[in-house]
């Protein structure tokens, strides 16, 4: 059976740009293929951060993620920092990676323009990334468009670390993509990518009332300035958030109402809304289950981190020995 490897950052609860974006595919993935999903505590602290909240944080996110779907039966789940092999792994790929190739990373580009001082943990956050995928000998890689160049520099030093050390087999599969339905998730302000960071998200376990206080301002289509203006849906971000989450009838009555200026955005939002509830409320409910036992949390990530071990142990084991290193 194929194997897929996915991470996510623990930033605490998900918002629906993870879940669309990420989550709910990882969900329909396990069904189909052995599943390892990671949360990436490392990759986290490339950023300013305070200990105790990136402990809560990483409880939050395993939370989420179990809640959403995630199945201990199914796939495995685990945190990144529990298996040293990690960065044990990353080092040797540095060691065969071309400085060239991680100065053109975009979003080691995008991020180091806006600091001052550029940590070398943000250039080299995506060889840690190809550690985390080929540690494990992924075959595929679920990803949104904005993580499709990381995965190609995995395909990258995977391909340079057989060359070299190898013996003539390729030894680490070349990473596939396996794209999200659901690509890039615009945040309601519509201008960025949903994240927290920019306070343009809804919570996945936030209450109705939240999400309508945070729905009702959020932005539309531009030239919908009266009730009676019509509107392009394809440029709306409340037509596509319908689109992940409303029955295709009625994405199409939206569409239609928008064209004709049948509905206001304000209608668009009440029925976004309603089909947003029927989706998120089971998952609030397993959330507070889960919040009341804490120990499927505990069980589910020891679970993983234990077979996450030996999987770490087997392949170094075998880089070091093609290596010399041991």
């Amino acid at each position: 059976m194929p194997r897929i490897f996915s991470g996510i950052q623990p930033s605490g609860e998900l918002h629906i740009g993870n879940y669309l974006g990420a989550v709910k595919n990882w969900v329909q993935l396990q069904e189909r293929y052995e599943s390892i999903f990671c949360i990436v505590d490392y990759h986290a602290i490339t950023a300013a951060y305070e200990p105790e909240t990136l402990r809560r944080r990483r409880r939050e996110m395993a939370v989420s993620l179990l809640a959403a779907g995630i199945d201990p039966a199914k796939a495995t789940l685990f945190i990144q920092s529990q298996v040293p092999e990690h960065t044990e792994l990353a080092w040797i790929f540095n060691t065969v990676t071309p400085l060239g190739e991680l100065e053109r990373q975009t979003q080691f580009k995008d991020k180091s323009q806006r600091q001052e001082s550029i940590a070398v943990g943000l250039l080299t956050y995506p060889v840690l990334q190809a550690a985390d995928i080929l540690l494990y000998r992924a075959d595929l890689v679920p990803v949104g468009e904005d993580q499709v160049q990381h995965l190609e520099l995995s395909r990258v030093i995977a391909r340079r670390w057989n060359g070299l050390y190898g013996g003539g087999t390729d030894y680490f599969p070349e990473p596939q993509p396996a794209l999200t339905p659901s690509r890039r998730i615009m945040g309601l302000d519509g201008q960025a990518k949903m994240s927290k960071s920019l306070g343009n998200t809804i919570g996945l376990l936030e209450t109705p009332e939240e999400i309508w206080a945070k729905l009702r301002p959020a932005v539309t289509d531009p030239a919908r300035q009266k009730r009676t203006d019509p509107g392009t849906p394809e440029i709306c971000n409340i037509y596509h958030l319908h689109r992940a989450f409303s029955p295709p009838i009625l994405v199409e009555t939206v569409a239609v109402n928008c064209r004709t200026a049948g509905w206001g955005c304000i209608d668009c939002k009440k029925a976004l809304a309603g089909s947003m509830e029927q989706e998120l409320v089971p998952i609030r409910r397993r959330a507070e289950e889960i919040r009341n036992r804490p120990q499927i949390v505990d069980e589910a990530l020891a679970q993983g981190v234990e077979r996450c071990r030996g999987m770490a142990r087997q392949t170094m084991g075998d880089v070091k020995e093609r290596m010399g290193l041991a």
